[in-house]
């Protein structure tokens, strides 16, 4: 039986038994069977966008916690591997048979999306049989040697011949080399597969632009302030990617029902509020604001007076909030 290929290394089984849910339970909150989970946790089945945002609002993470990084225990072991691989195939041919088949796709004019895909192979396993750091097994042979108009032994022949012209021995020399990559922008790991490096960090990068923090949450007549990721909320679409945006749960009744009862209101950083808007406002700079630093906030509606002095007007009971920093709120959207 063919190993299964580890495609993407997380921390979903630890933050799960951290939080003391079973795995029966995460698969049918994330209505995804309990074969597919086992595979999610042990990194063998890849992530989509929803999938993943869901697994992050089911046990109650951050995003980033999900991706391993160098000091986690799961980097060890999957980094073993990997260096088992790469020793283990140095001396066993797989690099000279995974150079020859490049050469030969290379020659047919197919692209590796196109020889995996003819091949009946997921790219990350093509890609790592022809860097040789998979073994092949005796039924992926015929398919890959059909996918190139090649019999099996004509396929060998071929690689053999080119083996003996020296064609392989600059491709071969590259693929020596160590690969190094990440899984999350900023948490180096070496020895790590380029592949399934680039699928993390492509997941992530896409994922987190779908997301935005929540930095306001209500405490008694305002709102305690933090700039922190610990809780993030899917962006409406016309918001995503926009780095300034977060969003604040606000007091509702302290703006006279003009907010929906559950609502979560959405703030630009980089929009100074004007006379007329609602806006977020501060008692401090928000731009001196350190990470996790707890600040005090009000949503308001910005007011000028005679001297053109903008202040904050809230009701229930009626306040005016003399603010260092107000951010227009630029949506509103129901729970």
């Amino acid at each position: 039986m063919a190993q299964e290929e580890i495609i993407f290394p997380n921390n979903i089984r630890n933050i799960r038994l951290a939080s003391g849910m079973k795995m029966t339970e995460l698969a049918r909150k994330a209505n995804l069977s309990l074969s597919a989970v086992s595979k999610i946790e042990k990194g063998v089945r890849r992530l989509n966008q929803k999938q993943l945002l869901n697994i992050c609002t089911i046990l109650g993470c951050k995003l980033s916690d999900i991706f391993i990084k160098e000091s986690d225990e799961v980097a060890d072991a999957w980094q073993n591997e990997i260096k088992r691989r790469l020793t283990d195939n140095e001396g066993s041919g797989l690099k000279i048979f995974g150079s020859g088949i490049r050469k030969i796709r290379q020659k047919s004019g197919k692209t590796i999306a196109q020889a995996a895909k003819d091949a009946g192979m997921t790219l990350s396993v093509y890609h790592k049989i022809e860097v040789g750091q998979r073994e092949i097994y005796e039924a992926e042979l015929e398919p890959l040697a059909k996918s190139f108009g090649y019999d099996v032994a004509a396929m060998f022949n071929e690689i053999a011949t080119l083996y003996k012209s020296g064609e392989l021995n600059k491709q071969i020399s590259k693929v020596k080399e160590r690969v190094k990559s990440v899984l999350v922008p900023g948490n180096p790991m070496s020895a790590m597969d380029m592949h399934s490096s680039l699928y993390g960090a492509k997941l992530y990068d896409s994922a987190r632009k779908k997301l935005v923090p929540v930095f306001g949450t209500p405490a008694g007549k305002a709102i305690t302030f933090k700039k922190s990721d610990k809780t993030m909320i899917v962006a409406p679409m016309t918001l995503e990617g926009r780095k300034s945006i977060y969003a604040v749960t606000p007091n509702t009744k302290r703006l006279g029902g003009m907010l929906p009862e559950k609502c979560y209101v959405f703030a630009d950083a980089d929009m100074p509020a004007a006379a007329g808007d609602m806006a977020v406002c501060l008692d401090t700079d928000f731009d001196a604001l350190e990470p996790d630093v707890a600040a005090t906030a009000q949503i308001a509606m910005v007011q000028s007076d005679s001297r053109g002095k903008l202040t904050g007007h809230i009701s229930n009971p009626d306040e005016k909030v003399n603010a260092k920093t107000m951010h227009k709120v630029v949506m509103i959207v129901m729970e």
